[in-house]
């Protein structure tokens, strides 16, 4: 297996190298998927400060592909992003060469497309190259490209990070304002843009300086082999090495592509279709399309242990399942309970089950025999159950502050107790169950008011503020 780094990326292969750090394949272990993770390689203060800017973009675009998570291990550091398999536009004119304008200007309006999200964050990405235009792995189908590496991009009016008189970025892809030291802006990136564009149609690098001095000298030239006119003029307007002559933004020049595509020729039958390939490769042994195969198997085996008791526990012949005690399993003469979520209490805990021998060992003592002197009453916790206190004198409990409540309510003895019940001794003396005497009317007392002594000089404070009031209206 691959180094773990951080206890969450395990490093597999790497699939590339760029100027601060090499590109591996890794397994993400917390969101299992695989990822590409840029390792950095240098430690120093200028190569943290660039990897802090590049980590700290957060750009979502279906053509942008932006740093998504990153994370430090002792004196190392890296951060993730989408896997991408198809290579960069290198590996396409690789296996092509030159390309077909209509196929170039489908990979031109993705590309003006992500720019303008990137430009609208206020991010100047100042490295277009082919080198750093992905492409997914779509075979036959629509191409779909990702602008990546932002390792030296900046946002507008953050301090650079670089000398005055030093150039960062690719040789060959430089805009003129540039290599006089200009600060970046986004005229910049689209002159990229446009030296890309013409990559793909001659299959070649373009040689930018003879470009531009061609510009400055005799104007825009005309429009070079292969490539229709009104898909140079479009080049043109993004090649032209004054930034206020170039197009200012990269929405507009996406525009005047557009317009540009609806003049072009149609596709011949005999053009070869452009299929973009898997350029990384398979997997090394060891890992699978679901991760490395050594914790899949762990994973099956732990949801066969810890995660499958559950299901096993349905089962009531499942020794595993059963919730009672060993002692209690080894007998096939208990039956087990069925077991429904959440589990029910140990048997042994409740004293629910029998243990023989004795069978009654665990069981509650039977109560007492009524004594003979007194009849059997119900239970004292029994509902209409009499209190015992006043059996002597009554047969119905007698308590003061719940009487009005309690009296008009006939006296119903426990039906256990109804037989064994003695009513004559409360016939003999003369005296009569209370359920047939009258039920006594509650009466409500009446809340007393103020004492006179606090009741008079309100009142006659309240006439005084009454004659002053009246009196203070006869004056307005």
């Amino acid at each position: 297996m691959g180094e773990v780094f951080a206890g969450r990326y395990e490093l597999i292969d790497p699939i590339g190298r760029g100027g601060v750090g090499a590109v591996w394949r890794a397994w993400d272990h917390r969101r299992r998927r695989y990822v590409a993770a840029k390792v950095l390689q240098q430690s120093d203060a200028h190569t943290l400060l660039r990897f802090v800017r590049e980590q700290a973009l957060r750009i979502e675009h279906p053509h942008v592909l932006a740093p998504a998570s990153w994370a430090a291990d002792d004196d190392k550091v890296l951060f993730t992003m989408d896997l991408v398999s198809g290579g960069s536009l290198v590996h396409v004119i690789g296996d092509y060469g030159p390309l077909p304008p209509r196929f170039v200007c489908l990979l031109l309006d993705q590309l003006l497309s992500g720019l303008s999200t990137v430009h609208a964050e206020g991010v100047v990405h100042r490295d277009i190259k082919p080198a750093n235009i992905l492409m997914e792995a779509t075979g036959s189908g629509r191409p779909h490209l990702r602008l990546s590496d932002f390792g030296i991009s900046m946002r507008k009016g953050e301090p650079r990070l670089t000398e005055t008189n030093y150039v960062v970025g690719t040789p060959g892809y430089f805009a003129p304002e540039q290599m006089m030291g200009a600060e970046p802006d986004f005229p910049a990136d689209l002159f990229a843009v446009g030296l890309v564009a013409l990559y793909l149609l001659q299959g070649k690098k373009p040689d930018s300086q003879a470009l531009v001095e061609h510009f400055a000298s005799h104007g825009t030239p005309s429009a070079p082999d292969g490539i229709p006119e009104p898909l140079w003029q479009v080049l043109a307007g993004l090649l032209q090495p004054d930034p206020q002559a170039r197009f200012r933004t990269a929405t507009g020049a996406r525009k005047a592509l557009t317009a540009a595509v609806e003049m072009l020729p149609e596709p011949g039958p005999d053009d070869e279709p452009v299929e973009v390939f898997d350029q990384i490769g398979p997997l090394p042994a060891g890992f699978g399309p679901e991760g490395p195969e050594s914790s899949r198997g762990s994973e099956s085996s732990r949801g066969s242990g810890s995660s499958g008791a559950p299901e096993s526990s349905v089962s009531p012949a499942s020794p595993a399942a059963s919730p009672v005690s060993p002692a209690t399993e080894s007998r096939p003469s208990v039956q087990e309970p069925p077991v429904a979520p959440p589990p029910p209490v140990s048997m042994s805990e409740t004293g629910s089950f029998h243990l023989a021998p004795p069978p009654q060992q665990h069981r509650p003592a039977p109560p007492p025999a009524p004594l003979p002197d007194r009849p059997a009453t119900p239970p004292p916790y029994a509902v209409g159950a009499p209190d015992p206190s006043q059996a002597p004198t009554s047969g119905v409990p007698y308590d003061p502050a719940t009487r009005p409540y309690t009296a008009g309510q006939p006296h119903q003895p426990h039906p256990q107790a109804q037989p064994h019940q003695p009513v004559q001794p409360f016939a003999a003396h003369g005296h009569h169950a209370p359920a047939h005497a009258p039920a006594p009317t509650p009466v409500r007392a009446k809340r007393p008011g103020p004492p006179p002594k606090v009741a008079v000089p309100v009142l006659v404070v309240a006439l005084i503020c009454f004659a002053v009031g009246i009196w203070a209206l006869t004056q307005i």
